[in-house]
């Protein structure tokens, strides 16, 4: 129970901020400057100043992730991006630290196997953390290897199935590990991906790099790619965008 002297305490505080309040005008904590710039949305919903990575019409942003001074050897059917088994993951020449990404994924229309072995791909937010692709239609596996999981360290908040065209959408807002100049870790990464529209990823802070086998390692590193994964299934990509923020 409160003393009569912190009560007391209390009102005059509270009397003391309704005072301060008063002392000011509306037009005392309204500024006009910087305005933010204007983006608006084309007929698509892709917005002004987003950077297009993928539209249908070509790989000329992408590189082999083998090589690096070679095209991206995947393949460009009806506009859409195919997986091409073998041939290696693909990454884009630009590299990026922080980013709102927008891309679009469909399972192969022939779906064979189970696990992680049934529609799988990925995508790696500067090459080095995975966002999850895979057919999740009654299709057991761990939970932090299904898709919107960050592959081997978060399971999504909520399991997301295909919509009725097949497709399926994510948009991912990331913020890059920072490091200080020696190498040092000064805040991790961390990611919020929108599965068709529905969180399941909710500002997750990323442990490291997303490996198959043992433990996330943190390392230092600047700018870096989007890479998408050859994991020897026909996915398919299309409408991919960026906006460095």
């Amino acid at each position: 129970m409160k003393t009569p002297y912190i009560c007391t305490l209390f009102t005059l505080l509270a009397t003391s901020s309704l005072m301060a309040q008063t002392k000011f005008k509306p037009e005392d904590t309204e500024f006009y400057t910087p305005k933010p710039p204007i983006v608006t949305l084309a007929a698509n919903g892709v917005p002004s100043d987003a950077i297009s990575l993928f539209n249908g019409s070509g790989l000329q942003d992408w590189v082999s992730q083998k090589n690096t001074q070679n095209k991206a050897d995947w393949t460009v059917i009806d506009g859409q991006l195919e997986v091409k088994p073998g041939s290696g993951d693909i990454q884009t020449k630009q590299e990026f630290e922080n980013f709102q990404l927008h891309i679009e994924w469909q399972s192969p229309s022939v779906v064979k196997g189970n696990g992680q072995g049934r529609g799988n791909s990925g995508i790696f937010l500067q090459g080095l953390y995975e966002v999850q692709v895979l057919d999740n239609n009654d299709n057991p596996t761990y939970t932090n290897g299904q898709a919107g999981s960050i592959y081997k360290q978060r399971p999504p908040l909520v399991e997301v199935r295909a919509t009725e065209s097949k497709w399926h959408s994510y948009d991912i807002i990331y913020k890059a590990p920072q490091f200080n100049k020696d190498g040092m870790l000064i805040s991790k990464a961390t990611v919020t991906v929108l599965h068709n529209g529905v969180l399941v990823q909710n500002n997750t802070q990323i442990e490291g790099t997303t490996e198959y086998i043992g433990m996330p390692v943190m390392k230092a590193h600047g700018p870096g790619p989007i890479t998408l994964q050859d994991h020897g299934d026909l996915v398919r990509f299309r409408n991919i965008w960026i906006r460095p923020l």
